[in-house]
Order: structure tokens, then sequence, then C-alpha cells
């Protein structure tokens, strides 16, 4: 069984970098997240629909793939001690389709230590959610606040 060890701000350098596992996208996973967000848009729910759309087929939800991202990556090798999300800017590229095998694609792209928060760091994420045959999906940055390791207090 392999260890992970969660990074604090100090122990990740700018250019650090990971791939994910993939993750299926199943018809029972787009209609489940339809289910938990209300969201029965027939693009994702009805074949029928779907067939007559420039899609040609259902697609899964934009926010199914940033979330299937934000998921992958904290399953990732390289993962940060919990602390806050800032926010995420995120474009939809492709559609993602059902039968699609997703994995995340991220690095540290800048790190910089909080001004508003001693003890803190934050780590900008360039990321981008790709398909079985290597065609990014879903691309953006993901801004994370994570705590500094703590310092061992000297007497």
């Amino acid at each position: 069984m392999t260890t992970i060890n969660e990074l604090y701000w100090d122990e990740c350098a700018v250019g650090d970098a990971c791939e994910t596992h993939d993750y299926e996208v199943t018809e029972a996973r787009v209609l489940a997240y339809a289910d938990l967000t209300g969201d029965h848009t027939p693009v994702h729910t009805d074949e029928d629909y779907a067939r007559t759309t420039p899609f040609g087929t259902r697609v899964a939800h934009g926010l199914f793939g940033l979330s299937i991202a934000d998921g992958l990556k904290t399953q990732a090798d390289m993962r940060f001690v919990p602390g806050m999300s800032l926010g995420w800017e995120w474009k939809f590229i492709l559609p993602i389709k059902l039968g699609d095998r997703v994995r995340v694609r991220f690095h540290v792209g800048s790190k910089r230590q909080s001004s508003s928060r001693p003890g803190w760091g934050i780590v900008i994420l360039p990321s981008e959610l790709v398909n079985q045959h290597g065609e990014v999906v879903q691309a953006g940055e993901h801004r994370l606040m994570i705590p500094l390791r703590p310092q061992e207090n000297a007497r």
C-alpha cells in the first residue's frame, strides 16, 4: 500500500506536475448528477432528443466535468494539506460524451505567501480535463490557499 503525503505550501514548487487516474463517464453517473442538481436538460438525459443536437448524442453537464476534475485532483498523487478553495476559472472546450474516460493534468503554475493570512500560501494550478483521445475537453485554473508547514517553537 502506498502512502500519500499531503503537501504543505512550502513543499511544492512551481512546475511540479501530476496526472490523475481516469474516470469513466457513464449514463448512470450523468443521470445521478442530473438528479443531484435538478438539471434534467434533455441533451444530458434523453438520447432521442440529443441525437437532434449538434453533439449527435447525450453529453455530460459542463459542471459535471468540473466536479469530476476537482474530485480527481483530491485523489491525485500530488495532494495538498486541506485548506481553502479560492475559486476556479474554467472553460468548456469540447463535449464530454457518455463512455468517455477523462483524467486531469495539472501543475503548480505559481505560488506566493498570503499577505492577509500569516502561515498560509496561495498556489495556482493550471489544469486540463483530457479524454481518452488526448483531447482537452475542459481547462482552466484552480486557486488554493494552503497552510505552510508549522514551525517548531524553539525554546
